[in-house]
Parts: C-alpha cells; structure tokens; sequence
C-alpha cells in the first residue's frame, strides 16, 4: 500500500471550450468554421455542461474525487472589449457554490486556450496592451473568487506559445511528436500576463494561492544525445517552469514522452502502445515531469494538474493511472513535495479539433448528453478515499 500525505487532494479537470458548447465568442468557435479549415469538426453543443455543470459535480463528489479543477471562459465574460457580462459572472459563481454545496475544492483556471475573438483579432499575445487586458480580466473575475484558494493563472502556456510560433500549424495540439518551438516573444509575454494576475489575484480579501501549468513532454536523450536533448528541452518545457520560481504552485501536465536523438525528436517506435491520441503509452511520464519540475523551480510546490489516456479500453486507463501513480508516489518518496493529483478528464470531451480521443472517467453520449460513469471513475474514487494506492 503506497500512502499519501494527509491534506493530498484528489480530483479532476476539465476546460470550459471543451465542456462547455456554444463558446460562440471564442477564437476557436471562430477556428473551427473558418472555411478550409484544418480542424476536423467544431466543437458545437460539446457535453452542453454549461448548463449541466451540476450534475458532472455530483458525479465526480459520488466518484469519491472532492477536487474539482474547471475553467471560466473569458469569451464570455468579456464578449466584446471593455463589455463584462454580469450573468456569465454569476454563472460561474453558481458554479463555485455548487462545488461547496458538494463538498468539492474548485480550481479555477482563468485561461485555458481560447481567447475573445476580439483579443485575437487585436493581435492576441502580440498586441501591445496584451498583458494589461489579461490583467484587468484578472480583476473582472476576481469577485467570482471571494472564497476560492487556487487558481491557475494559464494552462499550458507552452503549448500556447507554440501554437503562436512561425511554424505553428493549426489543429496541432495533440501532435505526438516533432512540435514547434515556442515563440520567444509569446513565451515573455505570457510569463509578464502570468506575474501580473498572480499580483491582482494577491491583493484579494483572502489568502489565494495561485500558480500556472505546464505540459511537460518528458524529453528522454538517446545515449550522446544529452545536450541536444537539453537545447531541445528547455525552451520547450522548462523554460516555463522556471518561471513557477517563488510561485505559490506550478502545474505539472503530463501524459507521454519523446524521445530525442541527435538529429531531435524521434518518431515512436513501431512496437510501442499508442493511445487515441497518437501518443506512446507511458504512464512514468508523470514521475519525470515532477521531477523537472522539481529541478526548475526548486522552492515551489508541485501539483498534478492534468493526467491521464485517451484510450477505449476502461482497464487501460485504470493500469496508466495506477502505474503514474506508482511512480508519483516515488517521486514524493524522494522529498519533492506535490499537492495533489487531477485526472485530465472528468468528461469524454471535445479535444481541441476532435471528439474521438476519449480520455474521460466518464463518457458523455453526444445526442443525448446522458453521462455514463466508468469503472475508471469508481477506482480512483477508492484510491482518493483511502489516500493511498493498493499494490
């Protein structure tokens, strides 16, 4: 029996554009129907949580899980510049007291991916009072929080960087292999957004503790490869979580590795088991990410904010959890302190272009938004009860 700390939260996450439906002010609505576009199918009525948010809370409080990690959706909260829609504001308040009500813990992320469509036309990350707006959002949204303690700031701000690099491809989120650097000037500009709400949401009535996230990519080097594996590596990942440095949290976001050559990425080997997204089954993905994680930002707490597998085969998904778990719990072992542990994802969800990777503890039928709850979600419910992992 492999124990965790007591105070260890257990949960689970989602993203408001993926659960959601409907976020018809986005950019990525806005993506998604572009003509010729990349993007295999919209997102649409998603799992129409938006108005079911509820009932996936009770799901998730009956599971046994008692932290719950959802986003509020800035297109929605400011439609168009310098208009705040007060009933999106309190619909996500209703949904923070419908969490207490259950005896859940809300994590809410400010910023997971998707933008105003008037941000973006205004040049996004790249516009000149990019860092203001995101921090005057911060403001706008921070009476929704009157009770909440964490927060995230932005969710993978890497990937967020990568998408806006020169080579970025559209649709490219779930690449297993081979993606863009980030743009340099993204990744500066994130990291100036990220200090300047972690500044506002500090100056709350109450004690918030704020971080932000990172996909951690698990960069293994082939023997020789160390130093290309390092240049590849850093600006990709760890750049980003040396910024966590004196941050109350960072967000470690892992599902997979990559292995690295000398000439860079390599495919995945032809024998290895891939999930529904492409991506080599790799459940020590986890354990790695934290331990870079560690290293980078030494002083800063860790929490698992995302981890999973988009896979099929129910009995998969509970062996990758139980092997990243293992592994997470070695990790600790080693004195580096991690907070908690958030499957990716509550739901069977819309996956940036897809709805084929289902990475759910729960699935979610499309035509009638019945949820059907998975053993997966009953065993890690077991897990979170006891606070420890069964041999």
């Amino acid at each position: 029996m492999r124990t965790f700390p007591d105070g260890f939260l257990w949960g689970s996450a989602t993203a408001a554009h993926q659960i959601e439906g409907n976020n018809v002010n986005s950019d990525w609505w806005e993506r998604e129907h572009m003509p010729g576009t990349t993007i295999a199918e919209p997102s649409g009525d998603a799992c129409d949580s938006y108005h079911r948010f509820a009932h996936d809370m009770a799901i998730l409080a009956e599971a046994g899980l008692s932290t719950y990690r959802f986003s509020v959706e800035w297109a929605r909260i400011e439609p168009e510049k310098g208009f705040v829609s007060q009933a999106s504001l309190d619909h996500y308040r209703r949904m923070i007291d419908t969490a207490r009500d259950l005896g859940i813990e809300p994590m809410v992320t400010l910023h997971h991916f998707t933008n105003p469509r008037w941000f973006a036309r205004e040049g996004g990350w790249l516009a000149p009072d990019a860092v203001e707006r995101f921090e005057q959002y911060t403001r706008t949204v921070l009476p929704v929080l009157a009770d909440v303690t964490w927060v995230c700031t932005i969710n993978e701000p890497n990937m967020v960087a990568m998408f806006a690099g020169d080579d970025a491809t559209e649709g490219a989120t779930l690449q297993a292999f081979g993606q863009p650097a980030p743009s340099r000037r993204v990744s500066q500009v994130l990291a100036q957004a990220h200090r300047a709400s972690r500044a506002v949401l500090a100056g709350a009535d109450h004690p918030i503790r704020s971080g932000w996230t990172v996909a951690t990519q698990d960069f293994q080097a082939e023997p020789g490869a160390e130093q290309v594996t390092r240049d590849y590596g850093y600006p990709r990942d760890a750049w980003f979580l040396e910024q966590a440095a004196g941050d109350d949290w960072v967000g470690v976001q892992a599902y997979t590795r990559t292995v690295v050559g000398l000439d860079g990425p390599k495919p995945i080997a032809a024998e290895a088991e891939r999930t529904l997204t492409g991506w080599e089954y790799y459940p020590l993905a986890l354990a790695d990410g934290v331990r870079l994680a560690h290293e980078m930002a030494p002083g800063t707490p860790v929490f698992v904010t995302e981890n999973g597998i988009a896979t099929a085969d129910d009995t998969r998904r509970i062996d990758y959890v139980r092997g990243a778990l293992a592994g997470l719990h070695d990790v600790m072992a080693e004195g580096v302190p991690v907070l908690g542990y958030l499957y990716w994802s509550l739901l069977d969800n819309y996956e940036w272009g897809s709805y084929t990777p289902t990475f759910g503890l729960v699935g979610v039928d499309r035509s009638t938004f019945e949820r059907t709850v998975k053993p997966s979600a009953r065993w890690l419910g077991e897990v979170a009860r006891a606070n420890a992992l069964p041999d």
